[in-house]
Parts: C-alpha cells; sequence; structure tokens
C-alpha cells in the first residue's frame, strides 16, 4: 500500500455520538468529518472502515467499549492521552470536526501519545474498586452526618463501635427535634443498606485475589508492610502488567509521585510532586505508607529521620514513593523483600485466607500460610504462629505435598 492510500482515522468519542475524520500520510483529508450516532456506529466501521487503516480515539469513559470493537477490524488502534493531546494540539477555535481532524493529523505524523490499553481483567478490578470507593464513600458520608447530629445536640455517644448493631436501638431512642429523626432515621437505614453491600464486593475482591493474574503478584504485594489484601489488589488494578514499567522510575511517574523539575540555563529547582499520575494509586499508598511506618521498625524510623528534615505531610509522600520503588522490584523479579519477617508475613497470610473465606479457598488456613511462604522461600522453619493468644499450627511442605500434591504438578 502507497503511502497516499495509507488512511489515518480518528474518532471523537462523545456521550451519544461520535465524529469521524481521515487523513493520508500527506495530511490531506480523504473523509471529511462526519457525525454518527452510537445507534449506527457498528454498521457504520463495517462499511467504511479497510483493514488496512490505522485508528486513533482519546481515552474517555466508553473508549474501551469503542476501541473493543474497532480493534478487530483494523491494522492498528491508538487510544490517545487526552491531557498531552490537549497540549499539543491546543488551538484557539475548538470545535468537534477540528478536534477530530488535528487527532487524524496527529496519528498521520507519528505523534500521538499513547495510553496503556488494560485488558479485560484489569479493566474488571479496576471497575470494582471504583465501586468498592463510590458505596464506601457514601457509608462514611452517612456515619459523618450521624456524627454532626451528636455534635449538634452535644451528645456523648456510648462505649464501642458507634455503627454497629446494637446501638440501633440507641439511635432510635434519642430525644432529638423533629427536623433531626428522621434524617437520622434515614442515615441509619442508609447504613444497613450499604454494609452488606461493601461486604459483598469485598469477598468478590478477595476472590479475585486467588485467581489468574492476581495470585501470583498479590503474594509479592502483601509480603510488604502496610500493604494487605485490599491495598494490594487497589495497587495491582492500577498498575495492570508491571512489565510495561521499564524502571521503578517510570512507575513512580505513572503514580505521580514524582518531583516536579525546572531546569533552565543556570536555574534548577525541584517542586511538590507532579501528580499527573493515577490517583488512586497515589492515595492507596499514602494509606500505606502510613500503616507501614506505624507498625514496621525500618520504614519508622526512615519516616522519623525525613520528618525532622521536611514536615510531616512531605514525609509520608516521600515514604510511599520508596514504598512503590520497593513494589516495582519484588513485582519484576518476583522476589522477596530483603526486610522480610516470615513471622509477621504469615500473620498476614493468615489475615487474607480468612478474607477469602473456605468456600472460595481449597486449603485450610495454615496450609494457605505455607503455600504462599514457600512461594516466598520463607518461614521454612516456622511451625506455627500466635495470635490473639491462640498458637496456629502451619504444616510442613511434606504434610501439604500428601494433601494437595495438585499444587506441586509442574
Amino acid at each position: 500500500m502507497s503511502d497516499q492510500s495509507q488512511r489515518y482515522v480518528a474518532f471523537d468519542v462523545h456521550k451519544s455520538y461520535l465524529m469521524v475524520a481521515a487523513v493520508n500520510a500527506a495530511q490531506r483529508v480523504v473523509l471529511p468529518p462526519r457525525r454518527i450516532d452510537f445507534s449506527r456506529f457498528e454498521a457504520w466501521i463495517n462499511k467504511h472502515l479497510k483493514a488496512a487503516d490505522q485508528v486513533v480515539l482519546e481515552a474517555t469513559t466508553n473508549a474501551w467499549y469503542v476501541h473493543d470493537r474497532l480493534e478487530p477490524r483494523v491494522a492498528r488502534v491508538v487510544v490517545a492521552h487526552p491531557y498531552q493531546v490537549k497540549l499539543i494540539a491546543a488551538a484557539a477555535v475548538k470545535t468537534d470536526k477540528r478536534d477530530t481532524l488535528a487527532l487524524a493529523k496527529l496519528l498521520a505524523a507519528n505523534l500521538i501519545p499513547e495510553v496503556w490499553v488494560p485488558p479485560p481483567p484489569v479493566r474488571e478490578l479496576r471497575a470494582l474498586i471504583a465501586h468498592r470507593r463510590r458505596v464506601v464513600s457514601q457509608r462514611t458520608a452517612a456515619k459523618n452526618r450521624l456524627n454532626s447530629v451528636l455534635h449538634r445536640n452535644n451528645i456523648v455517644p456510648p462505649a464501642g463501635k458507634l455503627f454497629n448493631q446494637e446501638n440501633q436501638a440507641w439511635w432510635r431512642s434519642l430525644d432529638l427535634p423533629p427536623s433531626e429523626r428522621l434524617p437520622v432515621r434515614h442515615d441509619l437505614a442508609t447504613l444497613l443498606h450499604l454494609n452488606p453491600q461493601v461486604g459483598e464486593i469485598e469477598t468478590e475482591l478477595a476472590r479475585l485475589s486467588t485467581v489468574d493474574p492476581w495470585a501470583d503478584p498479590m503474594t509479592y504485594l502483601v509480603q510488604l508492610p502496610g500493604i494487605g489484601m485490599l491495598t494490594a489488589m487497589t495497587i495491582l488494578g492500577a498498575i495492570g502488567d508491571i512489565s510495561r514499567f521499564a524502571s521503578a522510575k517510570k512507575l513512580v511517574g505513572y503514580a505521580g509521585l514524582g518531583a516536579r523539575v525546572y531546569a533552565s540555563g543556570q536555574t534548577h529547582r525541584g517542586g511538590r510532586i507532579t501528580k499527573q499520575g493515577r490517583r488512586d494509586l497515589r492515595s492507596v499508598l499514602v494509606e500505606a505508607a502510613w500503616s507501614a511506618v506505624r507498625f514496621d521498625p525500618y520504614w519508622e524510623e526512615t519516616f522519623q529521620r525525613l520528618a525532622h528534615r521536611i514536615d510531616k505531610k512531605k514525609a509520608i509522600v516521600a515514604i510511599a514513593r520508596k514504598l512503590l520503588v520497593v513494589i516495582w522490584h519484588v513485582l519484576s523479579a518476583a522476589e522477596t523483600d530483603r526486610r522480610a519477617n516470615a513471622d509477621k508475613i504469615a500473620g498476614k497470610l493468615m489475615l487474607w485466607a480468612w478474607q477469602i473465606g473456605q468456600a472460595q479457598r481449597p486449603l485450610s488456613p495454615g496450609q494457605f500460610i505455607r503455600y504462599n511462604l514457600l512461594k516466598l522461600n520463607l518461614g521454612h522453619d516456622l511451625d506455627f504462629i500466635v495470635r490473639g493468644g491462640v498458637k496456629r499450627l502451619i504444616p510442613s511442605l511434606d504434610q501439604l505435598k500428601a494433601d494437595h500434591p495438585d499444587l506441586f504438578v509442574d
């Protein structure tokens, strides 16, 4: 095919329609911009797209739907980074037609800043994590409103967990003005409705944590301080395939945890983190960092040393960045953290096993612990752990092989 006959097709995707346009290698328009309603999309691409076409669209809410339908029909589909495209093709006059043509011309000039197209398992995990975040946010909002009622009316709450089932009668017995009683009743009902939903989502996340492609990287993440099952699944959903990051620096940049840099002439200065990356990954890493500095001596000492020079907020962000570097190394090499403590990791593995539940886990908690310690090449002499004053046995490797020979089939 000659360069002049090669088509570069752009789709500007909107909620209910798409704009499409195409140019050739010489940037000449071969398909003027036109609007296609989604109801006609399948029929249009079947009729008009050619197998040799190269196609581009921006990453939007429904971009994956469009991508999956275009990919089998054309030579190449590129998903463009919307923010970076905007920087490259900024224009004073902005219309759908102009945007679509500009996108096609950038593709023909090989100037499209691409984004990674996550495979279906990553999309599904991201969707489930996002759903949990929304439901938890709704639950937190209801709890905050109920706490505000107590504050406004100077009411001292009872001991224990304020929103547990045993305190429902106490909430309903409060002597509140009419304007407060109805919202309180509704917020209590909201909590009763949302709590099982959060539990159901977390049960599904626990199930997914034991199947491909997540089971192996989960073991290497859960070994790290500050990272449990939910945190690990959130990190894996955000990262996807670790092999797409050539270095830890690339992963740090993807998370938006790298520092801003200004270097021109004799001036060179750094700044705050860029925050140009996945917000969910940054947030969960900061949460993991706080947990690590509370419960792990190494990370606590590192945090205190940093906080002595900079304030605590900056120090915890630095810890989150360091933790992400460790995550890149252990996932990329599938290796054990050099500061790993077999006893502590066994305790985290036990908690992970409980979260999965016996119905979804063919191994007992002890067998589950032994199997994952074997992956990490740890705890060969660890026969039991003590948690909550209870001694919990961990079977030996020979016992595990005898009970589950299927786990060791080459």
